[in-house]
């Protein structure tokens, strides 16, 4: 299948740099074009793609899909006024015509103290550091030219070894297979000009189970840069049938305060709402409950957030971030201490301080610290609440105040008792981090957020009377 301009997909695949100085040029002519249609500075993004899914239920394919994508976004400031465009057709006289509807945009729109490129000091370290040769190998970059007949059938696999591990299970809601390739340009008026190219490969299963109390539905996924990296699909199906069962018979619970065990989804979830609440949107618009605490306990001080962006294999890695500012690692919480706030550079400078090279968010985020043993978490927990999947939009990051419809497990003497469900955990987000009295060591390497479970020492449990 031809891909745009006259390279084959499997040619695109195995010759990237090809595709990468196509990607180079356009980004350069953008940002000539944009300097000469008066244009203080400019920035721009080119990214190229390729993404095939296979999709079935009950053995049958439901969809097949394959795209070849190609962008540009660009971005101008002019006397500190801005303006975006973008488009998916990369003919020339296109790309220009999209350079000068973001010049037209910039000319409309309001002036902006804090628009404009990163610190020029910065981009140059950027610059250096490309130029010097001395960038890390990410180990991103793993293409297979996988067709979407391979894919369907390892996803009928996948949802075979669902349906005929358990009895239980009574029907499926599906099983997909993908991947993706992706190679992108990112460059400005300061001399930056960044490449990247990644690969990802997925697959889930979603089973339904039944039984005379009524059904219920769970998953599992996988996601790697290689594709030998997945895990089995027999693996993959049997272990969404494990999950869907065991939810099967669930119950609600007593209304009290408990201790409350996240399982590492849910966790990174909760983990989530402190990025938020530390990143720069927040923070300038006063709607955060981290609000001027730089400084102050965030969490128990044997815990730390350390980000490492540069993590080879890494789900969020990367060199640079958004504005082309050289990426580090550097913690956020420190010995339980909020040691920095997430920002750009547009963020940083509302707030009147530095980026921390966090724009386009944060990247593999894991929590450091005594991890524990899973059996001995529960054992700690006593009796509690597992939770393994939450739902609603009860979240204000602006007084922390956090209350979730949820459903997991009970647990009595150390152990599981039986599934729940319809039932809420209520607490403060604040209390709930310095109530953090252990984390475990069941950490999931696949989220650019890389927690195991979190154990919470007092949420309130609202269930049966």
């Amino acid at each position: 299948m031809a891909t745009s301009g006259s390279l084959t997909v499997a040619e695109w695949l195995a010759n990237p740099e090809r595709e990468t100085e196509t990607l180079n040029a356009i980004a350069r002519r953008a940002l000539d074009q944009a300097s000469d249609g008066g244009a203080d500075q400019a920035e721009v993004s080119v990214s190229s793609s390729l993404a095939r899914e296979a999709g079935v239920r009950l053995g049958e394919i439901e969809h097949l899909e394959e795209a070849r994508d190609r962008g540009l976004r660009v971005t101008v400031y002019a006397g500190q006024c801005s303006g975006t465009a973008s488009t998916g057709d990369l003919r020339p006289e296109v790309i220009d015509e999209c350079v000068q509807r973001a010049l037209d945009i910039a000319r409309h729109t309001q002036r902006d103290r804090a628009a404009g490129l990163a610190d020029a000091a910065l981009i140059s370290e950027s610059v250096q550091e490309i130029t010097r040769g001395e960038l890390p190998d990410l180990d991103l970059w793993h293409p297979e030219d996988i067709s979407l007949d391979a894919l369907a059938e390892r996803a009928i696999t996948m949802e075979r070894a669902g349906l005929q591990a358990d009895s239980r299970v009574a029907n499926s809601e599906g099983g997909s297979v993908s991947f993706e390739a992706s190679l992108s340009v990112q460059g400005n008026t300061n001399g930056f000009m960044g490449q990247r190219r990644s690969t990802s490969f997925s697959q889930s299963c979603v089973l339904i189970g039944e039984d005379e109390q009524g059904m219920q539905r769970d998953y599992d996924w996988d996601s790697a840069r290689r594709f030998s990296g997945l895990s089995s699909p027999d693996e993959t199906g049997a272990q969404a049938a494990e999950r869907t069962v065991r939810r099967l018979g669930a119950k609600r619970v007593p209304t009290g305060p408990v201790p409350v065990l996240f399982a590492p989804p849910v966790a990174k979830g909760l983990l989530g709402h402190l990025i938020s609440a530390a990143s720069g949107g927040s923070l300038y618009r006063r709607s955060s409950f981290l609000l001027d605490a730089l400084g102050e306990s965030v969490m128990p001080e044997q815990f730390s957030l350390i980000e490492s962006p540069r993590q080879p294999g890494g789900p969020g890695s990367a060199l640079f971030d958004a504005d082309g500012v050289a990426t580090r690692e550097q913690p956020l919480v420190d010995r339980g201490t909020l040691a920095r706030y997430v920002l750009s550079a547009y963020s940083a400078r509302r707030l009147g301080t530095e980026t921390t090279a966090n724009a386009g968010g944060i990247r593999n985020l894991r929590i450091d610290g005594p991890l524990t043993p899973c059996d001995k978490l529960l054992a700690q927990v006593g009796t509690g609440l597992l939770v393994t999947e939450v739902m609603g939009q009860g979240v204000n990051l602006v007084n922390g105040d956090y209350s979730r419809g949820a459903a997991g497990f009970w647990i009595e003497d150390g152990e599981i008792a039986w599934p729940v469900e319809e039932i809420t955990v209520a607490g403060n987000l604040r209390k709930m981090f310095l109530g953090l009295s252990a984390a475990g060591d069941d950490t999931d390497p696949r989220n650019n957020i890389q927690t195991g479970s979190l154990l919470i020492d007092r949420m309130t449990v609202a269930g049966q009377g």
